[in-house]
């Protein structure tokens, strides 16, 4: 990809750390050997998600579960990431950031439920971010 992509574009890469099936499937340490291999290759970020798909397991749902995944890749394989996982609150996503658990936060679900995610956690968080045009007559 970084032989096509614009150099002054970056090359983001998602993948699942682990499917949660510990005796036969994909685990955090093959993600962090994989994350040494992409930073070497020219990815900019990991998107640092878990799977789910593979058939029965544990998974241990609750806020920032995916967080941990993160933060390992992080700290092994020396590439940034972006943290996922039930990201809800605006302290919470501040708060791994601050922790250096991860470089990005990235929201998906919660973006469906609340479009205003964005403005209203820049609020909480003592910041203002401008209404886009078309949008300003509602606020």
């Amino acid at each position: 990809m970084r032989a096509v992509w614009p150099e002054e574009l970056p090359l983001f890469f998602r993948i699942s750390a682990t499917d949660w099936l510990e005796e036969r499937g994909w685990t955090v340490d093959e993600t962090v050997r994989l994350a040494a291999l992409l930073r070497e290759h020219g990815v900019d970020l990991l998107d640092v998600s878990s799977g789910g798909n593979g058939g029965p397991a544990e998974i241990p749902v609750g806020p920032g579960y995916q967080v941990p995944f993160a933060a390992r890749v992080r700290a092994e394989a020396g590439l940034p990431v972006a943290a996922v996982g039930l990201i809800t609150e605006s302290r919470q996503a501040e708060k791994i950031l601050a922790n250096g658990e991860a470089d990005a936060i990235l929201l998906g679900r919660e973006l469906l439920r609340d479009a205003s995610w964005p403005r209203r956690a820049a609020r909480e968080l003592g910041a203002t971010t401008p209404a886009p045009p078309q949008y300003a007559w509602a606020i």
